[in-house]
């Protein structure tokens, strides 16, 4: 029996299955390495660089553009080049792009390559879940449930280690460099499985963006994506000075940014295991939801003193992101359509959440203080738990009217 034909049945075993999974792990490690190693050092890289506060708004908001522009064309160019290749191709940009800013002194050049480098990682976060309906389609959940692990991982690894390296080399652009060399050790797998290129369907080609816009599944898992995000963006974003604001000391509030942080590895292992043995993940999003509830009203309302707890029921809540990354292979049949629902949830969602920073700051700004930040907040958890509700439900987008069946391959 040929690989392809393997694949096709979700029996792909042995070596090259093995092969896949670390080549996935490798790769999800450095997904978010681009992202969380140049917070830390923010402040210094302004500095450094001579950087505008306009450059270092753009840095912070280039993310979000590039996961949006680039993940949305990521199915055309996978069907173009292969998905193998491309995910090679990928990992190799966010290497060099991670590894040309490590070495420039010009503001310029450093927005420039980290445009680069984010876009290799835009590339992985709509691949990635295609690979695993494509290669893993019995085992969807342990997969994703792997692959977000590893995601969490390689979040809380640039964010926590990026400063010491910068203490102990004495050197920013060290501190930054070593993240492009565990991209390139990412890259390694996937030059062996270039020769276990899938076969590419000129009949999936019309799977496109357009064909999802009218959709209402894709738009409800779009916006469910965009929801959790924003929370994360925001909590990322504005946690420490929440508490701050409470009265803790910078020092404290870091230690609980860094329990937050790190609760997401966990978080990630458990939510797609339970959520994975049912057809039906409605209950799943209504508990996130209610833990998301109770962590931000303990917040806002509750005794300062409990604040762990409220931001750990909060964390909990933030199990939302690896169940909208399972929904995208669980509601679709074919890879090609769970590229193209990647593509569209992922683009779509991600501008949904680049706007959630930025509505809390100026809410923040006018009101001087917490009240409709906090009621935006709920405001989004009740559009989460209504498009939740409906993502959640067992049903496949290909069984949509309003999608050709030729997504079906």
């Amino acid at each position: 029996m040929s690989v392809l034909t393997q694949e096709a049945r979700g029996r792909t075993t042995g070596p090259l299955a093995w092969l896949l999974v670390l080549g996935i792990v490798l790769a999800a490690l450095n997904l978010r390495t681009a992202v969380t190693s140049v917070g830390p050092l923010l402040d210094q890289l302004t500095g450094a660089l001579g950087m505008s506060s306009v450059g270092t708004g753009l840095l912070t908001t280039l993310p979000v553009l590039a996961f949006a522009s680039v993940g949305a064309i990521t199915p055309t160019l996978a069907r173009r080049v292969g998905e193998h290749r491309l995910l090679l191709l990928a990992l190799v940009t966010l290497g060099v792009g991670m590894l040309v800013r490590s070495l420039v002194g010009s503001a310029p050049v450093f927005l420039l390559s980290s445009a680069v480098a984010l876009s290799g990682g835009a590339v992985g976060n709509v691949l990635i879940p295609t690979l695993i309906k494509r290669h893993f389609p019995a085992r969807t959940g342990i997969m994703t449930t792997v692959y977000t692990t590893a995601l969490a991982v390689g979040t809380m690894l640039a964010a926590a280690a990026t400063v010491p390296i910068e203490r102990a080399s004495g050197d920013w652009h060290i501190a930054l460099g070593v993240w492009a060399a565990l991209a390139a050790v990412a890259a390694i797998p996937w030059l062996a499985l270039l020769r276990s290129e899938p076969e590419r369907d000129a009949g999936s080609r019309d799977a496109g963006l357009r064909r999802l816009l009218g959709s209402k599944l894709a738009w409800m898992i779009a916006i469910y994506f965009g929801t959790q995000s924003m929370i994360a963006y925001m909590m990322f974003g504005w946690l420490a000075t929440i508490l701050t604001d409470s009265g803790f000391s910078t020092s404290e509030a870091g230690v609980i940014l860094g329990v937050f942080t790190a609760l997401n590895i966990p978080v990630s292992i458990v939510i797609p295991m339970v959520a994975s043995r049912f057809r039906d993940q409605r209950p799943a999003v209504v508990g996130l939801v209610a833990f998301y509830a109770a962590g931000f009203l303990g917040l806002w309302i509750g005794p300062t003193d409990l604040a762990l707890l409220w931001v750990t029921l909060v964390a909990v809540g933030m199990g939302s992101f690896p169940l909208a990354l399972m929904m995208l292979a669980l509601r679709t049949r074919t890879p090609e359509a769970t590229a193209a629902l990647s593509a569209f949830g992922q683009s779509a969602g991600y501008l949904i959440a680049g706007a959630g920073p930025l509505l809390v700051g100026v809410l923040r700004e006018v009101t001087g203080g917490w009240t409709l930040p906090y009621t935006l907040i709920f405001v989004v958890l009740v559009v989460q738990l209504v498009t939740g509700l409906y993502a959640g439900r067992n049903r496949y987008l290909e069984d949509e009217q309003a999608v050709p069946a030729r997504m079906t391959g």
